[in-house]
């Protein structure tokens, strides 16, 4: 416990080393840093909760890497401190990180007051790190205001992440017809923003056409909130030009919420965690424990053979759970 307090204490004064320690504390996946993790979330937990919180997805060539170094380089000359914690493919063979976003965003990376951690999916659902909320409670509490969660943009990682953060944002390029079409709709409904990226040079008129054409689908959508609606709005990445517009959104949708507001949305997204480390640890239980990870195999057998259905089966594994807890 003493460990976790002092980590925790040296967290809270600003050390980057110590954020580094931290962040690979509670992003680890052995069993035996799981305590320590857990005490070091629940130290820094007060000092939690004042930052704003913005997600940050899109398809490959949207231009994440590129506009969340501009628009952190934005936030620095308006005396804010981003932290941006970039979730990467993972070798599915390694679980290693294939890209490195320190490497993408190297002007970003080079600033002191701002922060970059790239972290390997670990083959989590939608290529979320597990733990990433709480790297982002402890980036928080080493005093940064900002917080950009970068998805890789694939699978279920949208609705993840967005169940994390403020405002979801969704980038997208310059495109149309049946390029639009691919974007699926269950994406577009979980943004409080959209942003296309790429309107300069030759892509501007295209640019133009894909915000109208998004702008227009959006009408058609009921909104999460019946105090916010999703804005289209055109930036340059390339340029840096826009990055103003974005952050003007941000406050405005904040204003919307309200204080209750944005407290209501992230009590619940706490709930939900809740419920995913519920699940977590009772997949943990049934993998560690031989008797119920034999049991859980049995069970595999018989619904493929159609011997037993899934509620079945899956009572009789909650009865040994409990059972074996008692």
């Amino acid at each position: 416990m003493t460990g976790s307090v002092d980590l925790a204490a040296r967290v809270r004064a600003g050390d980057r080393r110590a954020l580094a320690r931290a962040i690979t504390l509670v992003e680890s996946t052995r069993p035996d840093h799981r305590g320590d993790a857990e005490k070091l979330v629940a130290a820094v937990l007060p000092d939690t909760g004042r930052a704003v919180r913005v997600g940050i997805s899109g398809p490959p060539g949207a231009g994440k890497s590129t506009f969340i170094e501009a628009f952190g380089l934005f936030l620095l000359d308006r005396g804010r401190t981003p932290a941006v914690l970039a979730v990467d493919p993972s070798s599915p063979v390694s679980g290693g990180s294939i890209l490195g976003d320190k490497t993408r965003m190297e002007s970003l990376a080079r600033d002191e007051r701002a922060f970059i951690r790239p972290s390997p999916s670990g083959g989590t659902l939608g290529g979320v790190a597990r733990r990433t909320r709480e790297a982002a409670l402890v980036c928080e509490a080493a005093g940064f205001d900002t917080l950009l969660i970068e998805t890789v943009g694939v699978g279920q990682s949208e609705t993840a992440v967005a169940e994390m953060v403020d405002l979801f944002m969704l980038l997208l390029p310059p495109a149309g017809g049946d390029e639009l079409q691919g974007i699926k709709k269950g994406i577009v409904e979980l943004a409080d923003l959209v942003v296309i990226n790429k309107d300069d040079g030759d892509l501007a008129p295209a640019a133009g056409r894909t915000a109208a054409e998004y702008a227009a689908a959006l009408h058609m959508l009921r909104p999460a909130s019946a105090a916010w609606h999703p804005p289209v709005l055109r930036v340059s990445a390339l340029q840096r030009r826009g990055m103003d517009k974005v952050w003007s959104a941000i406050e405005a949708h904040r204003a919307a919420l309200g204080v209750a507001g944005l407290a209501a949305k992230r009590a619940g997204q706490a709930r939900a965690v809740l419920w995913r480390e519920i699940e977590e640890e009772v997949r943990g239980r049934l993998a560690r424990q031989a008797p119920l990870a034999d049991l859980l195999e049995t069970m595999e057998i018989e619904i493929s053979q159609g011997v037993t259905s899934p509620a079945q089966a899956a009572r009789r594994i909650v009865d040994s759970l409990a059972k074996a807890g008692s």
